[in-house]
């Protein structure tokens, strides 16, 4: 159901990283951390969000696993709680059919999810990618990758010195595809985050292509092709 440890072993360790599992059923907090400590992380539990948020106003945590199951999400997504000075990504538990509400809430890349029942080797690869960003820096505003660069304040884009040109629907692909940096896109995925709504694999294939076009021009190749499967960016050899 769930999938075994000793399925993480191609996934990088972990170094001490502190994660709070937020959970309210007791087989999946254990599952998640025993696996976790065995992966090379600290890791804490509460089974509320109440219990969350005074966690995170009392110690540094550099990770939330957040069940969306739970009853008062809004106390946790609402904020700002004043007593919390550093927010930690967040790694979202969420049933497949409940993906249409979730992803058009997600962040450029502080957020992410994977869907029950839970497979332990996806869970450490999201962890993986949520802590360590695997070649992407962010600072507020700005997301970037090698020389391309996305400002949100002045929704402006560029590769090196060149300004790209991006109608409203490609800046929000490649926000998409920055903030999930080597992770593969599904054509849903993308369409549920630019469009809030599946709009065919046609509208998506074209909408990727021009923007592939855009910032693979005379540089390295970033926007890669997974066939069968979606989208992903990044230096070649991180997502395929």
């Amino acid at each position: 159901m769930y999938g075994s440890i000793s399925e993480k072993s191609s996934v990088a360790r972990g170094e001490g990283q502190h994660v709070l599992i937020v959970a309210d059923d007791p087989g999946t907090s254990e599952l998640l951390s025993t696996t976790l400590e065995l992966a090379g992380y600290r890791s804490g539990t509460t089974e509320t969000v109440g219990g969350a948020v005074a966690r995170l106003a009392e110690e540094p945590v550099d990770l939330v696993i957040l069940d969306t199951a739970l009853p008062d999400m809004e106390g946790f997504e609402q904020g700002p709680h004043p007593v919390v000075v550093h927010r930690p990504p967040v790694l979202l538990l969420t049933p497949y059919d409940d993906l249409g509400k979730i992803l058009p809430g997600l962040g450029p890349g502080e957020r992410d999810y994977v869907t029950k029942p839970l497979r332990i080797a996806e869970v450490l690869a999201r962890i993986q990618v949520l802590l360590r960003g695997r070649g992407l820096s962010r600072r507020e505003g700005v997301l970037a990758y090698d020389d391309l660069v996305l400002d949100d304040v002045t929704c402006q884009a560029r590769r090196g010195q060149r300004v790209l040109d991006l109608t409203p629907a490609e800046f929000r692909l490649l926000r998409h595809l920055l903030g999930n940096a080597h992770k593969v896109m599904s054509k849903e995925q993308i369409a549920r985050y630019v469009w809030g709504e599946y709009r065919g694999d046609n509208a998506i294939e074209q909408l990727v292509s021009r923007l592939r076009r855009k910032v693979n021009q005379g540089g390295l190749t970033l926007i890669h092709t997974r066939r069968g499967f979606g989208y992903w960016l990044g230096r070649s050899g991180g997502g395929e």
